[in-house]
């Protein structure tokens, strides 16, 4: 059964009381972090051999259309951002997802793995940033979901499509389509995946998870 919120369904974890060394990483941040960059490795690798065949499909429906595949990619930031809610999270967790990825056999050459990982962390730390690592809700994770989308399309067209247009159709369509994936899958179905593990209080070491579930009871 959903669970009502007084705030519209969301949890109270719109903001984070201040308070010395919250910024501080525990041993605990860094295990967490260090599992979901795992994990997503994983599923990246997957996801990669699984829209291989789909891939071309779409694009010849309309090119730019397989942008839609491109937020089973950004995940690994947003998700490591909501739940440790440290400076960092964002980029450690995908730097470590592409660094594995890389390992296990990416489409992408290792460095250029490691760049675009690193450049989706970054994009998906500036949302929370903004707000001074304060505001941690389902705007702000959309918000990171979708600038992590709007990194990985600018590096693609900068480093391996330089001869194409970023404003002509297949730049657009590819924006828009990376953009509506990204809001969902490194956006709204993190902050789902998020609630549904700390209702579980596998995150009641953090205060993530402790805010979650206090408000559900």
């Amino acid at each position: 059964m959903a669970q009502a919120y007084s705030n519209g369904g969301e949890p109270p974890t719109s903001s984070t009381p201040s308070r010395t060394g919250r910024f501080r990483w525990r041993v605990a941040d860094i295990a967490v972090a260090s599992v979901i960059g795992v994990a997503s490795a994983l599923i990246y690798w997957l996801v990669a051999m699984l829209v291989a065949a789909p891939t071309p499909i779409l694009e010849g429906i309309v090119p730019g259309l397989a942008g839609v595949f491109n937020g089973l990619w950004l995940f690994a930031g947003p998700l490591a951002l909501v739940i440790v809610r440290k400076p960092g999270a964002g980029v450690y967790a995908e730097v470590v997802a592409a660094v594995l990825e890389a390992l296990l056999g990416s489409q992408w050459v290792p460095v250029e793995t490691f760049l675009i990982g690193l450049l989706q962390g970054i994009m998906a730390e500036l949302a929370f940033l903004f707000f001074a690592y304060r505001v941690w809700n389902l705007a702000t994770t959309l918000l990171s979901g979708a600038l992590s989308a709007v990194g990985c399309w600018l590096y693609v067209f900068l480093t391996n499509l330089q001869a194409i247009s970023l404003t002509g159709p297949y730049g657009l369509v590819c924006f828009l389509t990376t953009l509506a994936s990204g809001l969902l899958f490194a956006g709204f179905l993190v902050w789902r995946l998020y609630l549904a593990i700390a209702h579980t209080g596998a995150l009641d070491r953090f205060e993530s998870g402790r805010l979650a579930r206090s408000d559900r009871r």
